[in-house]
């Protein structure tokens, strides 16, 4: 008789991207008609051969960077992305209200585990990001949907008519994973306004934030000087530095609240790894210019993205930014069907709506996510017309 599972665990979904990479199983592309993959936000390039030569260093020459390390991550770069942030957003950071991660989901279930527990309920918008509601399924914690308007934004109101006794957060993603929505300053006051007025937690997540279209701060909430009280911002060093091996992400929160994540991550990981927060730092403190070129890249990809959709017989394009494009397909088959389909038909991967959405939710199966970032103009172009084929075909 096999040990029995955690219930909780057991009824989460599997992970989206895996099952997905399986429908590749058996399926032999030409030569010249490769695989396009537009199914995962991550970067498939190495890090720069500068930032590859300090990490070298590091490794050989560093003994701290294969040891452990404080639990809340190295003091130097805790200061250091302060420092920016404080200047990017205008507002006034510590060193002490931040923590670094083993990557962001490792921030966001440590922030949540600081927040709610089974049976409570945290707000989310449609589409979500899949591993947001995994941990709380796993956590035994309610999500309750918050449908989109238009442009994929989330209203604020009618997160309000959705807050209960057991609500604990609202969590928001902007730029968007998966619709691509940048959200305006204004919206994302007005929410931090109403978690303030219902003694919430709103958490930002900001993993895409170097590939904002928008110049400036994209918001205002650490102007705020309460902001510890109700604010808490999460971030992936994993896009802007090609660090997706490193696992290092950040969470920036009220002092109290980060003595509630030490506890998290000494249980779960010790420490973040070394080596990833060196290559953080040194990132940081030396790329700027080129992540201005990577932004820049991404910029002219989804570009071509909104080009290349425009006219696109029975296409639609609900959203667009950051790594991600949004959209309705025109196919009869329900999106799960149709994606798997595609790989077959068209030699395409991407993911269907359906993974971002509560289980029979109006609209899903004709929706389907397209993450573009590894995909050049011309990869977009042929893209294009391998979907265009499918009507004509």
């Amino acid at each position: 008789m096999p040990h029995p599972l955690n219930p909780a665990l057991a009824a989460t979904f599997p992970p989206p991207v895996m099952e997905a990479r399986r429908w590749l199983d058996g399926v032999e592309f030409a030569a010249d008609r490769p695989l396009i993959n537009v199914s995962q936000a991550a970067p498939v390039d190495p890090p720069p051969e500068a930032l590859r030569q300090a990490i070298a260093e590091a490794a050989l020459n560093d003994p701290q960077a294969h040891l452990y390390g404080p639990v809340l991550g190295l003091p130097d770069l805790r200061a250091e992305l302060a420092h920016q942030w404080s200047l990017s957003y205008g507002g006034e950071i510590a060193a002490r209200q931040v923590a670094i991660t083993q990557g962001c989901n490792q921030a966001f279930c440590a922030t949540l585990a600081t927040l709610a527990g089974p049976g409570d309920e945290v707000i989310l918008p449609t589409p979500w990001y899949f591993n947001h509601k995994m941990w709380l399924d796993m956590a035994g914690v309610q999500t309750v949907p918050l449908a989109p308007g238009a442009g994929l934004l989330p209203d604020p109101e009618e997160a309000a008519a959705k807050i209960t006794g057991k609500t604990r957060a609202i969590v928001l993603v902007s730029p968007n994973n998966p619709g691509g929505a940048e959200y305006p300053a204004e919206l994302l006051r007005a929410f931090a306004n109403l978690a303030k007025r219902h003694k919430l937690a709103l958490i930002v997540d900001e993993t895409y934030r170097d590939f904002d279209s928008r110049s400036g701060a994209p918001h205002d909430l650490f102007s705020d000087p309460d902001w510890p009280r109700y604010f808490i911002h999460l971030y992936s060093f994993s896009k802007a530095y090609r660090l997706t091996g490193h696992r290092v992400g950040a969470i920036v929160a009220g002092e109290a609240r980060l003595a509630e994540v030490e506890k998290f991550l000494d249980t779960v990981a010790i420490c973040p790894s070394q080596l990833g927060q060196m290559a953080a730092l040194w990132g940081m403190l030396h790329l700027s210019q080129w992540v201005a070129g990577e932004r820049a890249e991404i910029l002219r990809r989804r570009a071509a993205m909104e080009a290349a959709f425009a006219d696109l017989e029975g296409w639609k394009m609900l959203g667009c930014g950051a790594y991600f494009a949004y959209v309705t397909h025109p196919d009869p088959r329900p999106s799960p069907d149709f994606a798997q389909a595609l790989v077959r038909e068209a030699g395409v991967l991407m993911l269907p709506g359906t993974m971002f959405m509560p289980q029979g939710a109006n609209g899903a199966a004709q929706q389907m996510r397209i993450a573009f970032a590894n995909v050049d103009t011309d990869g977009i172009a042929a893209l294009r017309d391998r979907l265009a084929g499918l009507a004509r075909g």
